[in-house]
């Protein structure tokens, strides 16, 4: 008997090795993490700034990879068709993530089932930005305005978070807005700095410094509590709509079928450049809040993301351009 439970013992450790094996020896090449927007957005900025240290981390070079088109399905498609080897890897968001499923008559991925989710990254507070030809100072004084005018407003994209932001708030101060999408947050925030528009809702690391000259006006934040790098700019809520919150997230994740291996090499290694002082200070910098996650918690949390989103979405009848 003790012969046979030795061989059953010895079969189940060669069974084992190959996963351990595996886990040691990752990486040894250079990884491409896709960013499913184009340079110059608040995705590229969290995964140039994570890459990087990444890279530090895992002793192999980190490549950013920018896929932007079609509200981040084009790069989501590249990540889908990818080799489940941790040698492609995505930054994304909560666009193509939690939204697209709604907005989308087909959509050749589910969010939960075709991707390995690996880490929350950060979370990205909308701000409301007025071109400063608006004569608004506030968010009260903005839906008295609307309420006798109607202004139209940009976005990064039909079904992006920054359009659905801007539908939360229509319907919570009961005005009408016209909406008008650009392909992507660089020239929607051209259009207002052109006054081509009068507002927009927008994540902060692309419209930080217009904030800081003046070429913008930030009348309110979207989160829940004003932000470190913005001190001066009260929430949304706060401001004159009360209950008003949404924000934008970010996070890591792979192909379908990674490894497990891989993954919690990954997620390790993502926890320790997102926890660390420099990382933190550098996201804040850019108006973000590192929000490193387990794989299940970043589950839970799109999930919980898909439902909200869906909502906005329905009651105001988006679909994608």
């Amino acid at each position: 008997m003790n012969t046979r439970i030795k061989a059953l013992a010895s079969t189940l450790a060669l069974l084992a090795l190959p996963g351990i094996v595996l886990a040691q020896a990752y990486p040894n090449k250079t990884i491409r993490m896709i960013v499913t927007f184009p340079a110059g957005g608040g995705v590229d900025f969290m995964g140039r700034v994570v890459g990087q240290k990444l890279s530090e981390r895992l002793g192999q070079q980190v490549v950013i990879d920018n896929r932007g088109g079609a509200n981040g399905i084009t790069g989501l498609q590249v990540l889908m068709s990818s080799p489940p080897d941790g040698y492609t890897i995505c930054a994304s968001s909560a666009g193509p993530l939690a939204v697209n499923p709604h907005v989308y008559k087909s959509l050749p991925y589910d969010p939960l089932k075709d991707f390995t989710l690996i880490s929350r990254g950060v979370d990205f507070p909308l701000l409301l930005l007025v071109h400063p030809s608006l004569p608004a100072k506030n968010v009260k004084e903005l839906i008295a305005l609307a309420k006798t005018h109607k202004f139209s407003f940009a976005s990064s994209g039909s079904g992006n978070a920054d359009h659905l932001a801007a539908e939360l708030f229509k319907s919570m101060a009961k005005i009408d807005m016209v909406h008008v999408p650009y392909k992507g947050a660089g020239p929607s925030t051209v259009a207002l700095l052109a006054g081509e528009v009068p507002l927009m809702f927008a994540s902060i690391p692309p419209t930080l410094a217009h904030v800081r000259s003046g070429k913008l006006r930030a009348l309110g934040v979207g989160g829940a509590k004003r932000i470190a790098t913005l001190p001066e700019v009260p929430t949304i809520s706060e401001s004159g709509l009360p209950g008003y919150e949404a924000y934008s997230w970010g996070g890591f994740l792979g192909p379908h079928n990674l490894p497990k291996e891989i993954v919690n090499r990954l997620n390790k290694a993502f926890t320790e450049v997102l926890t660390t002082k420099e990382t933190m200070d550098r996201l804040l910098e850019g108006g973000t809040v590192a929000t490193p996650s387990t794989p299940e918690e970043f589950r839970t949390h799109l999930a919980s993301e898909l439902k909200k989103w869906g909502e906005v979405a329905r009651s105001a009848h988006i679909q994608a351009d």
